[in-house]
C-alpha cells in the first residue's frame, strides 16, 4: 500500500551531527548504544558511556590544536574505535577523511595529502607503516593516535593517551564540547570520502552536516526503526553505506553491534541475533548459494522437502503480491513447510530479522524473491557518495523487487537525457574538493546530480536501474547489452559462482571472465571426489567447466539471442580487494578485470 510521510523536518535542517550525538547521548543515555567483540565475547556499551568517551576523545583533538573543519583521517577496519574517532572528530568541529584499511601507502598518501589531514586514526602497525613509508608526503601531518598500532609517546599515541589529554583540556574547559557542537551551522563539512576510483585518482567527495543529519531523519520519519531494534554493522565505514547507517542509529536510536570481519557475518548473526542489517548483494548471493549446495548435498528426501517447500512458498508469495488469494490447501503446504524449512534458514540469520537493506550494487531479483519466499524481506535500496549514501529504498510496507524503491522522504529524483538518473535535495554533495571541473560536470545548475547510471521510473515513482552508462556497450551488430543484468542473472543461477563479467563492446558476439566462489567450491569438491585440490586445479578440470557449461547453457536460454554469452573461461583465482580488482564496497572494477585479461579476451575472437 502508498505510504507518506511528513517531510516538514526538511525545512529545519539546522541541526548538526555533532548536537545530534550529544542529544542522543541525553535521550536514551541508560539505553545500549554499541555491542563489539573483545575475545570470544561481546561487549556492550550504553550511549552514556559511548558520549563520554567521544567527549574525551574530542577533547583531546582540540589539546592538539585542532581547528574548525580541518581534516582528520581514519585508517581503519570497521570496529567500535572507527565509530569513537568518527564521533569524537565531529564533536570537535572538524571533518573526519575516511581510509579503507586495504588502500595502498601511495593512494593513502594521496587522500591524506589531497585533505591537508592533521592527525590520522590509524588502526595498526600495518596502518602506521604506511604513513612512515610516505611521512615526505604528508608535511601537514603533526599527530598519529593509533589503536592497536606501536605508540612512540611523541609523534604516535594510544587512543587512552588521546583520552588523558582530553581529560586535562575539559578540567580547564569543562563545557567546550557542547559549546563546539552548538557553533557547527548545518552547512559545515563533516566528512571527505574519497571515491574507490575505479578510474585515475580516488575524488574527495564533500558531504555536509546536514546532509548526514537529512538522512537520518529521513530514516527516523519512515517509522521502521526504533530504540528497541539492534543493528549488526560489518559495512566498511570508509564507505557512505556505513556511514549513513551511523546517521540513522544518532536519529532513531537503536543500538548497533560491530564487527567488520566479513568472514565472521554468519556466524556473528547467530549470536548477535539483529533486527536489521545493511549489506552488498555479494553477502545474499553467497548466503543463497551456501544454503542451495548444502541441501543439494544433502540429496534425497531432505532435497526433495527443501525444492518443494520453496516451490510452495513462490506461489504463495506471488499469488499474495499480485493480491490474489491463497487456497486452504496451498496455505496449509506453506504452514508445514514453514515450520520444517523457512524457520531454519532465517535462523540461520539469527530468527529475528524484520528486514535487510541491500545496496551499492545490484541485487538479482531472483535472489531477492527466493529470500523473501523464506520469509527474509530484503529492502534494495539506490545510492551513492555523491548524495551521502541514500537516494532511493523499499519501504517494509510498499516494496517492488527488481526495483530500488522510491525517492526518500524529501528529496528527488527524475530521469534525463539518455535515461539518466538524477537527484536533488539536501543528501547531494557540496562538490568535489579541489576539482571544481568535476563538480561542474557532475551538477548542473538546477542543483541535479548526474549520477551516470541508466534507469526508469515506473508510474508509482518506484526507479528501477539499469546499469551505469557507461558499462553499457554495444556489439558489432548493433545491439545495447548491459552487462550488469546479464551478470546478476548468472548469479541467480549458479551457486557457485563468485563473478561474472560480460564483453563484447564493438564485437560480433558476447563474451565473459568467470570466477567461482572458494568456499563453495571447497564443498563442491568433497562431493566430487576431489576433496582437497586447490582452487587453480578445481577450475581447470574438465568436471568442473563441464559444470560451468550447463549454467551457462542455462543463462543463454533466458536471454534475448543477441545477449546469448558465446564463449566464456573460468579464471585462475577469483577477484579480491587486495589484487585492485574490486572496490572495498565489493563492486567490480570492471576497467581492471579487462585489461588484466585482455589477451584471453582478445583470445574469444581470434585476436
Amino acid at each position: 500500500m502508498p505510504v507518506n510521510f511528513d517531510t516538514s523536518f526538511v525545512d529545519h535542517l539546522t541541526q548538526n551531527m555533532a548536537l545530534q550525538f550529544l542529544d542522543r547521548v541525553e535521550t536514551s543515555a541508560q539505553h545500549e548504544a554499541f555491542r563489539f567483540p573483545r575475545g570470544e565475547a561481546w561487549e556492550s556499551v550504553t550511549w552514556r558511556q559511548a558520549g563520554d568517551l567521544v567527549s574525551r576523545l574530542a577533547a583531546g583533538l582540540l589539546s592538539l590544536g585542532i581547528e574548525r573543519e580541518q581534516r582528520i583521517g581514519i585508517a581503519s577496519g570497521t570496529r567500535y574505535e572507527w565509530i569513537l574517532a568518527d564521533l569524537a572528530v565531529i564533536c570537535a568541529g572538524a571533518a573526519t577523511t575516511t581510509v579503507y584499511p586495504t588502500t595502498g601507502a601511495e593512494d593513502t598518501a594521496y587522500i591524506l595529502s589531497d585533505s591537508e589531514c592533521r592527525i590520522v586514526f590509524a588502526e595498526d602497525d600495518a596502518q602506521l607503516a604506511k604513513l612512515a613509508e610516505k611521512a615526505a608526503d604528508l608535511p601537514l601531518l603533526r599527530t598519529i593516535v593509533t589503536f592497536d598500532g606501536t605508540a612512540d609517546g611523541d609523534r604516535v599515541i594510544t587512543l587512552d593517551r588521546l583520552a588523558e589529554l582530553g581529560d586535562a583540556y575539559l578540567a580547564e574547559h569543562p563545557d567546550v564540547i557542547r559549546q563546539t557542537a552548538e557553533s557547527i551551522p548545518g552547512d559545515q563539512l563533516a566528512t571527505l570520502i574519497y571515491t574507490s576510483g575505479t578510474t585515475g585518482r580516488p575524488k574527495g567527495v564533500r558531504t555536509l552536516h546536514q546532509a548526514w543529519v537529512y538522512e537520518g531523519m529521513a530514516i527516523k520519519v519512515q517509522d521502521i526503526l526504533h530504540e528497541d531494534d539492534l543493528q549488526f554493522l560489518w559495512l566498511p565505514m570508509a564507505h557512505s553505506f556505513g556511514k549513513v547507517l551511523l546517521s540513522a542509529q544518532l536519529a532513531c536510536g537503536f543500538a548497533t553491534a560491530i564487527d567488520g570481519r566479513v568472514e565472521k557475518i554468519v556466524d556473528n548473526l547467530g549470536v548477535v541475533k539483529p533486527t536489521f542489517m545493511g549489506a552488498a548483494p555479494r553477502i545474499f548471493e553467497k548466503a543463497h548459494a551456501r544454503i542451495v549446495t548444502m541441501q543439494a548435498a544433502e540429496g534425497g528426501l531432505k532435497e526433495k522437502l527443501f525444492l518443494q517447500a520453496f516451490k510452495v512458498g513462490q506461489e504463495v508469495d506471488r499469488r499474495r503480491l499480485a493480491g490474489r488469494s491463497v487456497p486452504l490447501p496451498l496455505k496449509l503446504q506453506h504452514g508445514l513447510f514453514d515450520k520444517l524449512v523457512f524457520s531454519k534458514v532465517r535462523e540461520r540469520f539469527g530468527g529475528r530479522v524484520k528486514f535487510f537493506i541491500s545496496g551499492s550494487a545490484a541485487l538479482n531479483p531472483e535472489i531477492a524473491q527466493w529470500f523473501h519466499a523464506a520469509g527474509i524481506l530484503i529492502l534494495e535500496g539506490y545510492g551513492m557518495t555523491e548524495n551521502a549514501a541514500g537516494a532511493t529504498v523499499n519501504h517494509p510496507d510498499h516494496y517492488k523487487m527488481g526495483t530500488v524503491g522510491m525517492a526518500i522522504p524529501g528529496s528527488e529524483v527524475k530521469i534525463g537525457e539518455g535515461d539518466e538518473v538524477l537527484l536533488r535535495g539536501p543528501h547531494i554533495m557540496a562538490g568535489y574538493h579541489n576539482n571544481d571541473e568535476e563538480t561542474a560536470k557532475a551538477i548542473d545548475a538546477d542543483g541535479w546530480l548526474h549520477t551516470g547510471d541508466k534507469g526508469s521510473l515506473d508510474a508509482d515513482g518506484f526507479l528501477t536501474i539499469t546499469g551505469r552508462i557507461k558499462d553499457l556497450f554495444k556489439t558489432s551488430g548493433g545491439k545495447y547489452i548491459a552487462p550488469s543484468a546479464i551478470e546478476a542473472k548468472f548469479k541467480a543461477v549458479c551457486p557457485y559462482a563468485s563473478q561474472f563479467m560480460v564483453f563484447g563492446n564493438d564485437r560480433n558476439f558476447v563474451c565473459a571472465l568467470v570466477t567461482l566462489d572458494p568456499d563453495a567450491m571447497a564443498a563442491w569438491a568433497e562431493e566430487n571426489e576431489m576433496a582437497g585440490a586447490s582452487y587453480a586445479e578445481l577450475v581447470a578440470s574438465p568436471k568442473v567447466k563441464a559444470m560451468v557449461e550447463g549454467y551457462v547453457t542455462e543463462l543463454n536460454n533466458r536471454l534475448n539471442r543477441w545477449e546469448t554469452v558465446k564463449k566464456w573461461e573460468i579464471l585462475p583465482a577469483d577477484l579480491t580487494i587486495e589484487s585492485g580488482e574490486l572496490t572495498p564496497s565489493m563492486k567490480v572494477k570492471r576497467n581492471v578485470v579487462e585489461a588484466n585479461n585482455k589477451a584471453l579476451i582478445d583470445s574469444f575472437y581470434g585476436g
